[in-house]
């Protein structure tokens, strides 16, 4: 390729343009350094020496000096709030919503700053107002779901029922299992109060809201059982099948008891056994195999366990099938048979849990609401037999 003339006579004009820009450019990167105060060196070198307490007062100190260094009060306040030294996070913010020169975007900032010092202070109410005053800025979204967490936190469930309406039009996500069990909440309330009336009003709100809201029909059972309605609650508690078939362990235990109730507990049997065979569980093994005892005695409740454990094994099915065999052992053989049970039971126990699908937490009873991440509808209705890897 040839060499253009004008190329070598405006080689040595850019070569004197970069040299120009770099001495300019270290000209001012010079003047900067001069105009930071000492400390800030002195942080950076902490930080560079793993020294993060030190470095952070380092850069306090900065902050003395140089009131202007906005960026860096904003830095050491959400460090201050995640190290949780929340006063001085929150009287670092503080001072900057009370300068004059903050311009708005920042001021809006600072606010929602300020709000989360306080939500991890504790401090709800003034968390909730400081959030509040965000609603239609950039930082709406973020308060809103902030807000939500407050409400849920207070028990405030008409509220969370709000924010969480509003949320979902902002969002455009769906939020319709999170305020169907508000409802539910609110239902829960009102049936322990007696108001029945109400809470049967807050159900319907909860499935017009969310039509596959399990706990709705739990509730509404419980709720009609509680009145003497077994009739109702078994319908109830039925339309749970077609909503979540797995769910349907939870409530076999009290179903069978309101067929019972009604003079129809072999009816009851009847179904309970349809269920296990097309949705099998743990759980709903327990419930069947203890009717089956008491209604058709210890064969034909080994018998039952047996063929379960044929096509599902699991250690609580065979805990039950040696509490069978238990039952008609002869003398001399159940010392032998107690020991190989009392073995399986204790290790079938530590092992079936409920698990949360969203941060994996283990929990002996079932939630409805996650107690570690705040999750809604996380934990499967089934015990896991599975040890945590």
């Amino acid at each position: 390729m040839e060499i253009q003339l004008w190329w070598l006579l405006a080689l040595p004009l850019f070569f004197g343009l970069g040299w120009m820009a770099a001495r300019i450019d270290l000209k001012h990167l010079l003047s900067e350094s001069r105009a930071l105060p000492q400390s800030y060196f002195r942080g950076l070198n902490f930080l560079m020496n793993e020294q993060p307490d030190k470095a952070i007062e380092a850069f306090v100190d900065v902050i003395k000096v140089e009131p202007q260094t906005i960026e860096l009060h904003f830095a050491l306040g959400s460090l201050f709030r995640k190290r949780g030294e929340v006063t001085r996070a929150i009287r670092m913010h503080q001072s900057l919503l009370e300068r004059e020169d903050l311009d708005q975007e920042r001021k809006l900032y600072t606010l929602h700053e300020i709000a989360q010092d306080y939500l991890k202070a504790g401090l709800l109410d003034r968390a909730e107002e400081s959030f509040v005053k965000l609603e239609g800025t950039s930082y709406a979204e973020s308060a809103l779901k902030f807000l939500l967490e407050i409400y849920e936190q207070e028990k405030d469930w008409l509220k969370a029922v709000d924010t969480a309406k509003q949320l979902a039009k902002l969002s455009g996500q769906s939020y319709q299992k999170e305020i169907a069990n508000f409802y539910c909440e609110l239902a829960s309330h009102e049936m322990m109060n007696s108001k029945i009336d109400e809470a049967r009003i807050h159900l319907e709100d909860a499935l017009s809201v969310h039509r596959r809201c399990v706990r709705s029909n739990v509730l509404l059972g419980e709720l009609e059982a509680n009145q003497g309605r077994f009739a109702d609650a078994i319908e109830a508690w039925q339309r749970i099948e077609s909503q979540s078939p797995d769910h349907l362990s939870l409530v076999s235990g009290k179903m069978l008891e309101a067929f019972g109730e009604l003079d129809r507990f072999e009816e009851g049997l009847h179904l309970l056994k349809g269920y296990l065979s097309s949705y099998p569980s743990v759980e709903l093994l327990n419930v069947v195999f203890d009717a089956e005892l008491k209604s058709n005695g210890v064969e034909s409740a080994y018998h039952l366990v047996r063929d379960e454990l044929r096509k599902h094994p699991t250690l609580i099915g065979l805990d039950r099938l040696l509490e069978a065999q238990l039952m008609e052992a002869p003398m001399e053989r159940r010392k032998d048979l107690e020991l190989v049970k009392n073995l399986v039971h204790q290790h079938a126990q530590n092992l079936a849990q409920y698990r949360c699908e969203s941060c994996g937490f283990n929990a002996k009873q079932f939630y409805w609401h996650c107690p570690a991440c705040g999750g809604w509808e996380t934990f499967p209705p089934k015990q896991s037999e599975e040890r945590e890897k």
